[in-house]
């Protein structure tokens, strides 16, 4: 026992010796104290006029969080109890296994917890195993106090309830199983290897910026340097010798732009980022420094310099220029005008031959024309309720195409009509057909479809009476015009 209580004040002595501190996650502890008993012989806890035997022993925790550790606590003594006639004594050895929640975190002077576990009681004064022997703990309980002397070293108090499983420690079984109570007092101290998880020479309790990066260099609470106090360490500061902002990597931004000075064309003045920090009044993407033309209206396309685009030089902006790419005054939007009608050849039907505003450029079709081309129309018979050509109607359409031939831009629209004799629904399909057999006579002579449009109005618009056979025979017919409308 000597040698046991030796071994334990040296522990303590080295302990105190290696400086522990509260980073420090191992505790060691010596303890002492009284034990009491409960069971079918009688209950002394907190008599004090009751029989009371030594405990002694140690501990040993494990940090686990702020407010979490695990206990292991060994202890030897005697329990017992003596009231006449009744009386039983018996040494012991226990061992329990606590997890202790610790009401306050670590940086309290004074720590009240409570615990809970289990363990076994070995009843014998030579330490040998046995069923007979052990009696198990289920649950241990109880709670106590540390109280902080130095960073290392604390004061510790604490109340241990070991329910047994056993109930014939007393010699009789009779109730209730055996409980006994330890009062103990003591001395622990932390101890463990200093944590310095970054290596910068600042233990981790005290290092405000445990994550600092190898070789960089720390202030005394182990945060990287900042020379110029801007909130940006100096390993992490493009501009380490000027205050600046996190933003910027701890460059300064005068204008307040969000671009660094160091980056900024224009410093003193807001701007753009992809304009390097320089304004554009006009938002045409030229900077104002570089513009020669700063009130360019939005929109309008640029060139180098910031000016309009006038791709054909005729003085005339591209977005005002219907013609951008070909030069015209300005009096026709910037178009040219070949034959000099007043007619833009983008609009010209007939670019090269001078015509009127009302032909799209294109020249008047004569009268005589026309009248031929009426004369033409009325000459155009088909079989009878039939959409077939009459072999007399097609020397009429062959000088027709010859017309159309010479006046290659002239469109012709060509409409049918009946009389009314028959259905409504009949007449209206027949005049249509009729005018699409013309229209793939014209066709097939060589005549651009494009030209040609067709529309059959049936019996709707009669020019004579239809109640005589000559005013229906003048209804029968077709109608042909000719325009340069597209």
């Amino acid at each position: 026992m000597k040698k046991l209580i030796l071994l334990f004040t040296c522990l303590a002595i080295i302990s105190i010796s290696q400086a522990q501190t509260q980073d420090k996650k191992w505790n060691f502890g010596l303890h002492g104290g009284l034990t009491q008993y409960n069971g079918d012989l009688g209950n002394d806890f907190y008599k004090t006029d009751m029989v009371a035997y030594g405990v002694g022993g140690i501990s040993l925790s494990r940090y686990i969080g702020s407010h979490f550790d695990l206990n292991l606590s060994i202890m030897k003594g005697t329990v017992g109890f003596s009231r006449y006639p009744n009386n039983f004594r018996g040494e012991f050895t226990s061992a329990l296994i606590n997890f202790r929640f610790n009401v306050v975190a670590p940086r309290y002077a004074v720590r009240p917890y409570i615990f809970v576990g289990a363990g076994a009681m070995l009843f014998d004064k030579n330490i040998e195993i046995s069923s007979k022997k052990v009696d198990y703990i289920a649950p241990s309980f109880g709670g106590g106090a540390n109280f902080r002397i130095t960073p290392t070293l604390m004061l510790n108090i604490q109340e241990t309830f070991m329910y047994s499983s056993a109930d014939n420690r007393d010699g009789l079984v009779k109730n209730e199983n055996d409980m006994y109570v330890l009062h103990t007092v003591g001395l622990t101290f932390n101890f463990g290897k200093k944590h310095d998880a970054d290596n910068d020479g600042v233990n981790d309790r005290s290092d405000k910026c445990a994550d600092t990066p190898p070789g960089v260099a720390v202030d005394k609470s182990g945060c990287p340097l900042d020379k110029d106090k801007d909130g940006v360490a100096d390993y992490l500061d493009v501009c380490p010798d000027v205050a600046g902002t996190k933003e910027l990597k701890g460059c300064p931004d005068a204008d307040g732009d969000g671009i660094a000075d160091k980056d900024d064309r224009c410093p003193n003045v807001r701007g753009s980022l992809t304009l390097m920090g320089c304004p554009d009044a006009d938002g045409d993407g030229i900077a104002d420094l570089d513009d020669i033309c700063p009130d360019t209206k939005a929109g309008y396309n640029v060139n180098a310099v910031g000016c309009p685009m006038d791709n054909d030089n005729d003085g005339i902006v591209n977005e005002e220029d219907r013609c951008p790419d070909a030069s015209g005054p300005a009096s026709l939007t910037g178009c040219p005008d070949t034959d000099g009608d007043g007619v833009v050849d983008l609009d010209d039907r007939c670019p090269e031959i001078k015509g009127t505003l009302t032909n799209q450029g294109c020249p008047e079709i004569p009268k005589e024309v026309e009248i031929k081309i009426t004369q033409i129309a009325s000459k155009i018979f088909f079989e009878s309720n039939s959409d077939v050509l009459k072999v007399a109607s097609l020397e009429q359409l062959n000088e027709l195409v010859k017309i159309l031939k010479e006046y290659q831009t002239a469109n012709l629209q060509i409409d049918g009509h009946t009389d009314s004799q028959g259905s409504d629904e009949f007449n209206q399909i027949l005049s249509q057909k009729r005018t699409e057999s013309v229209k793939t006579y014209l066709m097939g002579k060589g005549i651009m479809e494009s030209r040609l449009t067709t529309t059959g109005f049936g019996e709707k618009n009669p020019i004579a009476d239809n109640n005589s056979s000559a005013g229906r025979a003048k209804n029968r017919r077709v109608e042909l015009k000719t325009s340069y409308k597209q």
